[in-house]
């Protein structure tokens, strides 16, 4: 069951595809980094669906990537396999690898699919205060609606 509307988000230390740490925390608060953040989990990098969505994530990288919202995109690939894959795709935001241990930041948002391996596709708008506000969980072959997160992020 994915994490509820309103919960702490659950926090997570992860390397994206340049092999930089990235902790989720990092963003909350009082820091000069602070914002609010689109956590997008997807199953894997090179699959239709997925490639689909993030070059739309890419296409509208103004509204996920500014002073006040980061996006972090999260699946079970691992970085040297995300880092071609953000290279390919012209990605410029976070790719995180939940890779080891395998899926750990998926299973605590209640996301991972343990029978195949991979995160659903889930996406969390969390506002600066590390709290939940708003989530959709689709099954793996069910693209998101893009609209419906920016309509979220525009009531935070």
């Amino acid at each position: 069951m994915a994490i509820e509307i309103g919960a702490q988000a659950p926090d997570f230390e992860l390397k994206d595809n340049h092999g930089r740490t990235v902790r989720l925390s990092d963003f909350f608060g009082d820091s000069p980094d602070s914002r609010n953040v689109v956590l997008f989990f997807y199953p894997f990098a090179f699959t239709g669906v997925c490639t689909g969505e993030l070059r739309e994530l890419r296409d509208h990288l103004d509204t996920f990537v500014n002073d006040d919202t980061q996006l972090l995109a999260v699946s079970a690939d691992s970085m040297h396999t995300l880092r071609v894959f953000g290279e390919q795709e012209g990605l410029e935001f976070p790719l995180l690898s939940d890779f080891w241990p395998h899926g750990a930041a998926s299973r605590a948002y209640g996301v991972l699919d343990e029978d195949k391996g991979c995160a659903v596709r889930g996406t969390f708008v969390i506002d600066r205060a590390g709290t939940v506000r708003w989530s959709v969980v689709n099954a793996l072959p069910d693209a998101r609606d893009l609209d419906e997160y920016v309509k979220a992020l525009a009531a935070l």
